[in-house]
């Protein structure tokens, strides 16, 4: 048996910073089955508790090791309604693989991400053989076994929560309709992560196995808008609010409303969403030569590693160290190889430019002190050590807050001051019968923690709703 981990195989560094293509190549069959016979089969399978959305790991992974590929399928799919999503962007490293015993071991922690999304591409690849051995209550319900119960939901918002949501109510029989206010369902999955980190095709693969259950996708419609809440209300027993944290958070200083600065998420809807890195685009982005990138979270290095696709040289403006960066070192890592720069302890206080458009970013030097209310090390600024970074274009990165308008869907709908929506431990919000989960509750989070708050109010709506 291998002692160490099997290491994914990547697209070299100076040939994918030239294309959009996906940076991680994946397990062939005889990585995976060597990483899955590292995996110790632990009695109390800790690696369990550390996954949201309680996916069996040790049984999977022992169906890898056998070479039952489809049984591993089945075996995924029965906790997740994402898996090929969640072996690429979930943060492994800190949840279901930083609990696993070989952690502690020179071998390194079992590879759980990479067999995940192994174990998906097969089945997506397979979908026959796959569909023809799946027994559980999911493949029952895409084969229409499971019966409609008579009582529909409506889901606000097509993220990884609300799709989530939408796959486990439709598997107990509830007629689902999901509305989405943009052209694409998908949310950040199709707006926010960038091509090369996960795939459209595959995305859109996910969203259509939805469908084949029977989910309804209601497209360009804004609740709030061209439909109300109450009227959600009153068509359905119930509603689930996933409707994310879009609105983006600025730096505030001079010069931000120069022509050049883009919000991250801005920028990477463009890119991502409209395609904007494509020359016979109707809406083009702009061909920076010498971009900042302020943040260091994963939407910072997905923005940086962006631009440095389009062409630009990029610096990555942090105000703290490497080892308070926030976004995961696979990504770190990445953006390095790919040429990224790190301009560490440094804080923007001005963005200066001329005739408009801006010209470069003005920033201090920082020290770190004691931890701030973050848990992290505050920065504070060291006197006499402004200096000016040129650029073209400033892309700030420092997170997203849920829509304002979200209070005012629901009359009664309580909210906390940083605008997210209270919950109880069920996902049932203060108006009877409205749920709500991920980033409109938490703030900006990771995809699987969103889909667990899927899955949770789901389950509490099934338990109230469903058949008795």
């Amino acid at each position: 048996m291998k002692t160490g981990r099997n290491m994914m195989p990547h697209q070299a560094a100076g040939k994918r910073i030239k294309n959009f293509d996906e940076v991680a190549l994946g397990f062939g069959k005889e990585a995976a089955v060597s990483e899955a016979s590292r995996c110790l089969n632990c009695k109390n399978a800790p690696c369990k508790g550390g996954c949201p959305v309680g996916v069996d790991i040790p049984r999977f992974i022992a169906r890898v090791k056998e070479k039952d590929f489809d049984g591993a399928a089945e075996s995924v799919n029965s906790d997740n309604a994402l898996p090929a999503i969640c072996g690429r962007v979930c943060p492994q490293e800190r949840q279901c693989e930083a609990r696993c015993v070989l952690g502690r071991t020179a071998g390194g922690s079992v590879a759980i991400g990479a067999l995940e999304r192994y174990v998906a591409d097969y089945s997506a690849a397979h979908p026959a053989i796959s569909e023809a051995v799946a027994k559980d209550e999911r493949s029952a319900a895409a084969s229409g076994a499971v019966a409609k119960n008579g009582r529909s939901v409506a889901v606000i918002g097509s993220g990884p929560s609300g799709l989530t949501a939408a796959a486990e109510l439709a598997q107990a029989g509830f007629s689902v309709t999901v509305y989405e206010s943009l052209h694409e369902a998908g949310g950040v999955l199709t707006y926010g992560i960038p091509e090369f980190r996960l795939p459209k095709a595959l995305v859109k693969h996910e969203i259509d196995k939805l469908a084949a259950l029977g989910v309804e996708f209601s497209r360009n419609t804004p609740v709030g808008n061209a439909v109300t809440g109450a009227e959600l209300l009153e068509k359905n027993c119930a509603v689930f609010i996933a409707a994310g944290a879009g609105l983006p958070v600025f730096l505030n200083v001079k010069g931000e409303n120069l022509n050049g600065v883009f919000s991250a998420n801005e920028y990477l809807t463009r890119v991502n969403l409209m395609r904007a890195y494509d020359g016979r685009s109707d809406t083009p982005v702009y061909a920076s030569k010498n971009a900042v990138i302020v943040g260091a979270g994963n939407v910072a290095m997905d923005a940086a590693r962006t631009a440095r696709r389009l062409g630009a040289e990029v610096n990555l403006v942090y105000r703290r160290t490497r080892a308070e960066m926030p976004a995961r070192a696979e990504e770190i890592v990445h953006a390095e190889e790919e040429g990224v720069k790190f301009r560490l302890l440094n804080a923007p206080v001005e963005i200066i430019g001329e005739y408009g458009r801006v010209t470069g970013v003005r920033c201090v030097d920082t020290v770190l002190g004691e931890p701030d209310a973050s848990g992290r090390r505050a920065a504070g600024e060291v006197p006499e050590s402004e200096h000016i970074i040129p650029c073209d274009m400033l892309i700030v990165a420092l997170g997203t807050t849920p829509n304002p308008m979200i209070k005012n869907l629901f009359e009664g709908l309580k909210t906390t001051a940083k605008g997210t929506i209270i919950t109880d431990e069920n996902g049932e919000t203060s108006v009877k019968n409205v749920f709500a989960g991920g980033d409109a509750v938490t703030g900006a989070a990771t995809v699987i923690l969103a889909m667990g708050a899927g899955k949770v109010a789901a389950k509490a709506i099934i338990a109230r709703h469903g058949k008795k």
